[in-house]
Parts: structure tokens; C-alpha cells; sequence
């Protein structure tokens, strides 16, 4: 009698029980086309069923087995399967969402069991999850399932929720499937418009808002422009430009805020160093309050296509790393953590990682997320290597790749001719000249400026209106209208007249000023001073404060809100709107006067 049970076991295992470790997107590879990167579900699921077996051959004479204990059939009574891990659970970093399409969104949870010593690892966590169009979560849910976790992916689960309406709200919920009455907090997520949508009817007629992040080190501070943003805004999308995470450790125990581990090298320390930062009260609030749009995976400093500051892939590249990691093992064990902890989908390995893509909001903008980090970079400043700034002007040299750079000219011109109004620009470094009493950031757009005139050229010859670049990775507030530098000929820096777009560059969440850590606002303005004169295209510049800016679009204005906190040491939300700048649709430059004349930090070119 036990083998014919075991034998239909077995049968309904092999006949789609991998369903619900499938279901699960972090058990998948974070590459397209290469499933050999993935966990192998069918191994899992025999690992489970082994275990299973050992449990039918142990009970079978005192218990019999009951068909509704297995998680394979739907509508079974979870709460005492000894198949299934039952111990109670912990949503640890609550309920997130990310990568919306306008059918889709994806949902991701960690769920952790609960106890000083972990479950079996042949037992998996079971997870439940769904979605409704109302806030009261009341009535059918729009879609719902069941998915495993384990240990094999830091206990994260990420499913995708489909069947969902273009440009709509929703609400969602994960629970116990043991305990349904154990649950995570409700989430608000929402779909982008169909690209087809009229433009007036995006957003159902009100303006479109992002709030934009960089650079976060978690030993520099507390997170709170993250919940500024979620908190005192009202954001649809965040949108963050890379520096999600440091690999490094610095000191920040005085505030409390001491990292763990070592310099990032496997896949355990780029999990606990995702675990710790998602641990901030703002930045879970953040995740909660509106869907993410990420870019690129984190790695280490001054990443480019074949290494980072100090793990090159040459006979002696591993010898830099503190943590004796050559680039190649470190970055797969990046994006592999990267894929397991963020709402992000599969980027292509056939293609150097791609992660490059684009969302059309219906016919208000065009979303196109660059790789300005990684993906087929010629190399950066390593700071030993002091040859770059000479071969910055290398015709042949790229920031960006011959494919990225072709596929971005040709969405530029797609997007003018589906008639989009915005074409908007996520990257992670500033695109704009900067010169620094002489002195050029060449791990920026300064260290590749043939390509930089490639793209402005493309731009102008197109005459392809309205684009709006977005920049990080400075740690500091740059706002700029877009012209080929020093160009006082065809471009009027007091009109603006002649540029073809604008850059709003943002500050750090955390990290320190580029003008100095813990410089004061007096003492920055002295050099932003100095900057806004010396640069044609800069219109304002602030170096004191960290923070964030939001980005908001109707059909006739782009208006960029920059905020600035007043303390990172201590979490709150004490901060105040530094500056706002206005774009017209048309006009390709900010208008004058800039920022109505006046600000409250940093320094205006022309000021009122």
C-alpha cells in the first residue's frame, strides 16, 4: 500500500509540482536565455520530495497520507503539512514592487522562518500572495497564488502579478500559507499607461511624478530623503540612479549605523549588505508606497565592463580586493543578490548583461533607463591609472557601447515619431561639462566626451524636442540646460536659447559632498560660486545638503522640485525645497528666470 502511495506522489510531483518554486522569480536566472543561471527547481522539488517520502515511510502505518496536506493541491489545508515549513514566519522588509508594466507589476517579500534554528533546508516556506483594486483588499482579488522560498534565495520571494489594467492603483497583501492570518503590511502599487494612451489621459488627466535617488552609503547616515519622498510627496514612481548599495565598510558606528561584513565578494555578503540597507525605517517606507524603477546592478567603485577601483580580471587584479575577489566571480555574485532582493526582471546575458530598456507612459514620455556604469564601458578612473583624462576626446571611446548607444538613438527617435511629448533619461553620472578650476570628474560623461557630442549631435540633427536627463553619482545638485560645452556661439546661456534639453542632476541620499564631507552650506556656496561662472551650460549648483528631487509632467510643463534634508545622523524627516525649476514642452531649456530668480541653497547663475 505505501509504494502505490508513494508511486501517485511521486506522479503528482512530477506533473507540474514545481509550480510553486516556478512561481517564485528569484529561484529563475537574472538573465534571459541562460537558464543554466538558474536554481534548478526540478532538483529542489526532488530534494523536497525525498524528504516527503521519508516523512510517508515514517507515518504511514500510524497516519496514512492525506492528499490535501500537499501543497500541489490547490484549495489543501497547509496548516500542519509536514511537507511545508509551519513554524510561523516573518515579512521582514514588509511587501515591495517594482518594474511596472501596463499589465504587470512585480510583487516581492521576504519571508523568513521564525525561530533561533532554520527548518530543514528540504523544507520550503510556502507564501501567498494577492491583489485587489480596492484598499480594503474586500471582493475577488484581481490575482493570487502560492510560491516556495527557501534558503537557496536568502528566503525572497518575488512573483509577478498579471491580468492587471493599464495606468491603475492596487493593493496587495502576502500571508502564511500555513497561517493566513499571519501577513505582511498592504502594499500600493499601479501599471503604466499603454503607450497609446493619450497623453491628457495619463495618470487619469494629473500630472506624472518621480522622485529621484542616488547614492545611498549606509555608514554616512539614515536614509530619510527616502521618506521624505514616500512620506511628503506625492510620487507614482521612484526612480533611483544607481549606488543602491556600497561595497564598502567605513565607520559608522558613532550614529549607530555600523555596517556588517566585510568588502562585498560573494553572494552572502551582497545578501546581508541588501538585508541590512533594507532595514531603514525610510527606505522600507519607500518600497511600500510606490513602485521602483532601478538601473544598474551594484557592484564596487568605478565599475566599468572588465573590473572595478580594485578587482580587475588580470593576473594581478584580485590582489587589490581587500576580499580577494577577481571582477568576474564578483559581479555574478552581485547580480545574482541584485536579482533575489530587487523588483526587477531578467537582463540579457547574450548581451554583456544588458539591463538598458525603456517604458512608454502613453503618449506623455518615453522612461529610457540607461547602463552608464557597466555595460561595455571603456575603462574609468581607477585612480592609479592617471592616463584617462588624456584620452578623454578618443573618438573610438565609449561610455556606453556601440549596441547601447545605437538602441538609445534609435528609441530617442521612436519616441519623436509615436509622438511622446517627454523623453526622459535615467543615468547615473552627469552628462554636463564640468570644469573644476581646470580639473575634470572623467568617470563622468567628462571621461568619454566624444560620446557625449555623439548624443547631442544625434538630438540636434534630429531636432528631437523635450529630453530631460536624469543624473546621480556625484553627490551633489546640478541643473543644467543641454548644448554642446562651451558652445557660446549657437547656445545663450542667459536665454537659453539654442540648447536642445536639460539635465537635473541629483545629490546623495547619504554619501558625502563632493565638495567636502560635512561641508557647510557658506562654505559650498563659495565653490558653487566659482562653478556656475566657469561652466556655460550650469545654471545652478549646491554642494551641502544631501536629499533627493522629484520630477513632475503634465502635457505642457516639467517642473523638478529638489529637496534637501537638514540632518542624516538621526532619523527623521526634517527637510525643505531647495530649489524648483520649470521646463516647457518645446522650449528644450529651463525657463528664465531660472528657478524664478531665487533659491534657498546653492547658487543660481543668474540670480534675482
Amino acid at each position: 500500500m505505501l509504494s502505490l502511495l508513494l508511486t501517485a506522489f511521486a506522479l503528482g510531483v512530477a506533473s507540474g509540482a514545481t509550480e510553486l518554486f516556478d512561481r517564485n522569480l528569484a529561484y529563475s536566472s537574472p538573465f534571459v536565455g541562460a537558464p543554466h543561471l538558474s536554481h534548478n527547481t526540478r532538483a529542489l522539488q526532488a530534494r523536497h520530495v525525498e524528504y516527503a517520502k521519508r516523512q510517508l515511510s515514517d507515518t504511514e502505518s500510524s497516519e496514512g497520507f492525506k492528499d490535501e496536506h500537499y501543497p500541489t493541491f490547490y484549495g489543501g489545508d497547509f496548516s500542519n503539512s509536514p511537507w511545508v515549513y509551519s513554524g510561523g514566519i516573518n515579512f521582514t522588509h514588509s511587501g515591495e514592487h517594482g518594474d511596472p508594466f501596463d499589465n504587470s507589476v512585480l510583487l516581492w517579500t521576504r519571508a523568513v522562518p521564525k525561530g533561533a534554528v532554520l527548518p530543514d533546508q528540504s523544507i520550503p516556506v510556502c507564501v501567498s500572495f494577492k491583489i485587489f483594486d480596492n484598499a480594503k483588499l474586500s471582493g475577488r482579488p484581481i490575482d493570487s497564488g502560492d510560491a516556495f522560498t527557501s534558503y537557496d534565495v536568502d528566503f525572497t520571494l518575488k512573483v509577478e502579478a498579471q491580468n492587471l489594467n493599464p495606468d491603475t492603483h492596487y493593493w496587495f497583501q502576502f500571508a502564511d500559507c500555513t497561517n493566513p492570518k499571519t501577513v505582511s503590511p498592504v502594499g500600493m502599487t499601479r501599471t503604466i499607461a499603454s503607450p497609446n494612451t493619450p497623453a491628457h489621459q495619463v495618470n487619469g488627466g494629473k500630472p506624472l511624478t518621480f522622485a529621484v535617488f542616488s547614492c545611498s552609503r549606509y555608514q554616512d547616515g539614515y536614509f530619510n530623503a527616502y521618506g521624505v519622498a514616500a512620506h511628503n510627496t506625492s510620487t507614482d514612481f521612484f526612480v533611483h540612479l544607481g549606488d543602491y548599495i556600497y561595497e564598502s565598510l567605513g565607520s559608522g558606528a558613532a550614529i549607530g549605523r555600523k555596517t556588517l561584513g566585510r568588502e562585498l565578494a560573494t553572494i552572502a555578503d551582497y545578501r546581508q549588505r541588501l538585508n541590512q540597507y533594507r532595514t531603514d525605517v525610510s527606505l522600507v517606507a519607500a518600497h511600500v508606497k510606490a513602485p521602483w524603477i532601478t538601473d544598474d546592478h551594484e557592484v564596487a567603485d568605478q565599475a566599468w565592463k572588465a573590473g572595478t577601483a580594485n578587482s580587475n580580471d588580470t593576473t594581478v587584479g584580485c590582489s587589490f580586493s581587500p576580499s580577494g575577489a577577481c571582477f568576474t566571480d564578483r559581479k555574478l555574485a552581485a547580480v545574482r543578490a541584485y536579482h533575489e532582493w530587487m523588483p526587477i526582471r531578467q537582463v540579457d546575458p547574450d548581451d554583456k548583461l544588458r539591463i538598458w530598456r525603456n517604458f512608454q507612459i502613453g503618449k506623455l514620455l518615453d522612461l529610457t533607463m540607461l547602463d552608464t556604469r557597466q555595460y561595455d564601458r571603456d575603462i574609468t578612473d581607477l585612480y592609479y591609472n592617471t592616463v584617462i583624462n588624456s584620452i578623454a576626446d578618443v573618438n573610438n571611446r565609449s561610455l556606453m557601447g556601440t549596441n547601447q548607444e545605437s538602441w538609445f538613438f534609435d528609441t530617442l527617435s521612436a519616441s519623436k515619431k509615436r509622438d511622446a511629448i517627454w523623453r526622459i533619461v535615467g543615468q547615473q553620472i552627469v552628462f554636463t561639462q564640468l570644469n573644476e578650476s581646470g580639473a575634470f570628474d572623467v568617470d563622468a560623461w567628462d571621461g568619454y566626451r566624444a560620446n557625449r557630442a555623439r548624443i547631442l549631435d544625434h538630438l540636434y540633427s534630429e531636432k528631437i524636442d523635450n529630453t530631460i536627463i536624469l543624473s546621480g553619482d556625484s553627490h551633489a545638485n546640478w541643473v543644467s540646460d543641454l548644448a554642446h560645452p562651451n558652445d557660446t556661439t549657437t547656445y545663450d546661456f542667459i536665454t537659453g536659447k539654442g540648447a536642445i534639453g536639460v539635465e537635473f542632476a541629483g545629490t546623495a541620499v547619504t554619501s558625502t559632498s563632493a565638495f567636502g564631507a560635512g561641508i557647510l552650506p557658506a562654505a559650498a556656496d563659495k565653490i558653487s560660486q566659482v562653478l556656475v561662472q566657469v561652466n556655460t551650460d550650469l545654471q545652478w549648483s549646491e554642494g551641502s545638503y544631501r536629499g533627493f528631487f522629484t520630477l513632475t509632467l503634465n502635457t505642457t510643463t516639467a517642473m523638478a522640485t529638489y529637496y534637501a534634508m537638514r540632518n542624516v545622523s538621526t532619523p527623521n524627516l526634517d527637510a525643505f525645497a531647495s530649489a524648483t525649476f520649470v521646463v516647457e514642452a518645446g522650449a528644450n531649456k529651463l525657463a528664465r528666470p531660472v528657478a524664478g530668480g531665487k533659491v534657498n541653497a546653492g547658487v543660481l547663475k543668474v540670480q534675482l
